[in-house]
């Protein structure tokens, strides 16, 4: 079997924003899109994956699984406190092997739904591994998996089933994530806890130093993929009681993944990105990023270290708007953290998370 080949960040652009195709982006077109019938309509989280160029709704019972070969479009719509308007949230995720053809489709779609919706979205790039808190948010549990939604393991015959590992942990009181890690025995650690899932059996396996909380929240995550697969055999494992034998343990291979270090966090900085001069053009603003550089005529990037922000001011020329999450993302390809997840913000709406970063 071909390993999957890794997205490379580097060597990727935006090239659909604001080029000719992306200028002719108007209501009308996105309203034929049969995707997005209901888009928005309620309040709650709507999920679409893309496949082949095309927009499909993704299965309700998968909603927080996330596939590393795909690329998908998040809509969140919500009411604030005391009112009856609805506001969005619109994330595109990119998985770790998703195409490039995939990523570019996702984010212009992105687009299409923004325009659909009036403008009235929060635009959001996600990238896998990488997701910001808000993302991870809407879901009690965040899955990432490997392969394609297409090799899913929820409808096949129990002699298809490949052995898969998933490292279970607590994100926060309510929430965990359940990340598909490779088979192997090494894998394992005292201080986690761990789902070894071989399709018509699901083992539990908690690692000696493992907390009440995580031991529990991966109860309930065995017990929502027994309920999804139907018949299967749960087991609940504690290390210091299972020998290095157990049926469980034999089917994993052997050795360790490699340790993958930190990441290192971004460099702060900020850029204007102005048509003034009669091209558009991003330039670096000197010294510190402060609020005090915020343009209204023009649109800014601002990298705090760990999120950017593409601040669109009141007065930017149509030219910037269309082109400021490009200009973003490819700024951020060119560095050390490609990943970081990017936020379109607009003067007079900024959220809190925006607030912090200054």
């Amino acid at each position: 079997m071909q390993k999957p080949k890794e997205y490379d960040w580097k060597d990727s652009n935006m090239a659909m924003f604001g080029s000719d195709t992306d200028k002719k982006v108007k209501k009308e077109s996105a309203e034929t899109e049969t995707a997005w019938k209901g888009a928005g309509q309620k309040v709650g989280v709507q999920i679409w994956r893309i496949v082949k160029f095309k927009v499909t709704h993704w299965d309700k019972e998968q909603y927080g699984e996330f596939y590393n070969g795909d690329s998908y479009i998040v809509l969140n719509t919500y009411k604030e406190k005391d009112s009856d308007e609805l506001h969005y949230d619109v994330h595109f995720w990119i998985g770790k092997y998703s195409t490039q053809d995939e990523y570019g489709t996702a984010a212009y779609k992105t687009v299409e739904l923004d325009t659909l919706l009036d403008d009235e979205p929060i635009q959001h790039r996600e990238v896998q591994g990488h997701e910001s808190a808000k993302f991870k948010s809407y879901f009690a549990t965040f899955s990432l998996l490997k392969g394609g939604a297409d090799t899913g393991f929820r409808r096949v015959l129990p002699e298809e089933y490949v052995t898969r590992l998933f490292h279970v942990q607590k994100v926060s009181r309510t929430k965990i994530s359940c990340t598909e890690i490779s088979a192997k025995k090494g894998n394992l650690k005292s201080k986690d806890v761990f789902i070894i899932d071989s399709g018509n059996k699901i083992y539990q396996w908690n690692g000696a130093e493992c907390s009440h909380d995580e031991k529990f929240k991966a109860a309930q995550e065995t017990s929502r993929i027994k309920g999804h697969r139907g018949k299967c055999h749960l087991s609940s494992l504690d290390e210091n009681s299972t020998s290095p034998e157990h049926p469980a343990l034999m089917l994993l291979k052997d050795g360790e993944s490699k340790a993958k270090g930190e990441s290192p966090p971004g460099e702060r900085k900020m850029f204007k990105v102005s048509d003034s001069d009669g091209s558009l053009d991003m330039d670096e603003v000197e010294g510190d990023i402060s609020k005090d550089n915020l343009s209204s005529d023009d649109v800014m990037i601002i990298n705090t270290g760990n999120h950017v922000y593409c601040w669109v001011g009141k007065g930017a020329s149509v030219d910037e708007r269309r082109n400021g999450l490009s200009y973003a993302s490819n700024y951020l390809n060119k560095t050390e953290t490609p990943y970081l997840p990017i936020t379109v913000v607009a003067e007079g709406s900024e959220n809190a998370e925006f607030q912090k970063a200054f």
